[in-house]
């Protein structure tokens, strides 16, 4: 990583690889000129696009805007660049990415505590940049039949393709199926940089940075060599994106969330609701995943989450186990844990809009008291998020 410049030219060739168009190939292989631009190879490239850019948005939407850009051979052409292909977006977008390169490399000696600001910026942009590139970037790249060059031979055969060229209707599939993809892998690539920014080891962000690294560089790569051997990396990332889009889904969110709470210091103006609030679920229970997000209630069977999965679907209800719960005071943020004779164990996280608030959720709650929580209680945390086998910690 101490290349940016040839690491940008790298994708930019990977990424934007195309066959020679059919003028270009000598008309003595006529064959060969028909098979470099079949759907089958569009596709394949597609795959591996979406896939590289969903991993770093705002990177993969500059660098395919100035290869499209530099590529194009008249002001006229130039103008009729999509958005993302214009100079007041590539050049500002890569010029982030270069900032954000910059505060990995050249600032890894400043304190960690001053580094989290802009870490969680990074989340921001990616979370932004990310949702813009799904609805506005990919629909104009995930197409197996172009838009025509000529606006007036658009407008004259729009209507007959339409509606007997199986490739024009085959985008109507193929382009949906596209998006869901773009946002499947964008989560799980979010909820990279939310991990980053909750962990409170410098060797921990080194090794996600690195994989995130990995993975940018081998779609890369993989596309460049070969455009179906792109396309099977890129699947194999899209799948494990998949199995894991719960878990990047929930990460996500409380990502937001925290960061929402602490860089606008919401404690400050907030006060718990006398009898439901919205907190996150610390770990498993009776197969209801950690980071469930859901608003906590107290009735004759103790204490209760009632959520709705995917925050959409039809509202569930969590009863905690029966024992004894105190609130603990962490230094960012607080949480409600179980006590368990001389350990305890997370049981729901408050977001930093709690942090001072924890003899009121006492009240609320009828909880067991206010105990502090320090460095070993987010260390804990932290292995059960990732998916590490936790350990009690002591009571206080």
């Amino acid at each position: 990583m101490k290349q940016p410049v040839l690491l940008l030219l790298l994708l930019l060739a990977a990424f934007c690889f195309r066959p020679a168009p059919a003028s270009a190939i000598s008309v003595a292989n006529p064959a060969s000129a028909s098979r470099t631009e079949t759907p089958g190879v569009e596709l394949a490239q597609t795959i591996s696009l979406i896939t590289g850019v969903a991993i770093s948005p705002l990177f993969g939407t500059g660098a395919v805007g100035a290869w499209k850009y530099f590529h194009a051979r008249t002001p006229r052409e130039r103008a009729r660049l999509p958005w993302f292909a214009q100079p007041w977006f590539w050049i500002p977008a890569l010029l982030i990415v270069t900032a954000c390169f910059l505060k990995d490399t050249v600032g890894i000696a400043v304190p960690k505590i001053l580094k989290k600001p802009f870490d969680a910026a990074e989340v921001i942009e990616h979370k932004i940049s990310g949702l813009i590139a799904t609805g506005a970037f990919v629909p104009l790249v995930a197409r197996l039949v172009p838009q025509p060059a000529d606006p007036d031979t658009a407008l004259a055969g729009t209507a007959f393709l339409a509606a007997i060229d199986p490739l024009t209707v085959a985008n109507l599939i193929v382009v949906p199926v596209m998006m869901v993809t773009f946002f499947i892998v964008s989560i799980a690539s979010s909820a990279i940089n939310i991990l980053i920014l909750l962990s409170p080891f410098r060797i921990v962000d080194l090794a996600l940075k690195a994989f995130r690294f990995c993975l940018l560089a081998t779609v890369a790569l993989t596309a460049f060599a070969n455009p179906w051997l792109g396309a099977l990396w890129a699947l194999l990332i899209i799948i494990l994106a998949w199995l894991i889009a719960g878990w990047s889904f929930r990460l996500s969110h409380f990502g937001l969330v925290f960061i929402w709470d602490f860089l606008s210091r919401r404690s400050n103006r907030f006060l718990p609701d006398k009898t439901a609030n919205r907190v996150y679920l610390a770990r498993k229970i009776n197969k209801v995943p950690a980071g469930t997000y859901g608003t906590l209630l107290r009735d004759s069977a103790g204490l209760v989450l009632r959520y709705r999965p995917w925050l959409i679907l039809p509202k569930r209800t969590l009863t905690l186990p029966v024992g004894r719960y105190a609130a603990a005071r962490g230094m960012i943020y607080s949480e409600i844990v179980q006590v368990e004779g001389d350990h305890s164990r997370s049981a729901i996280l408050l977001p930093p809009r709690y942090r001072s608030h924890e003899e009121a959720l006492v009240s609320i709650y009828s909880l067991d008291g206010v105990r502090e929580a320090g460095m070993r209680a987010a260390f804990l945390w932290f292995k059960e998020l990732v998916g590490l086998k936790p350990v009690p910690e002591p009571a206080a």
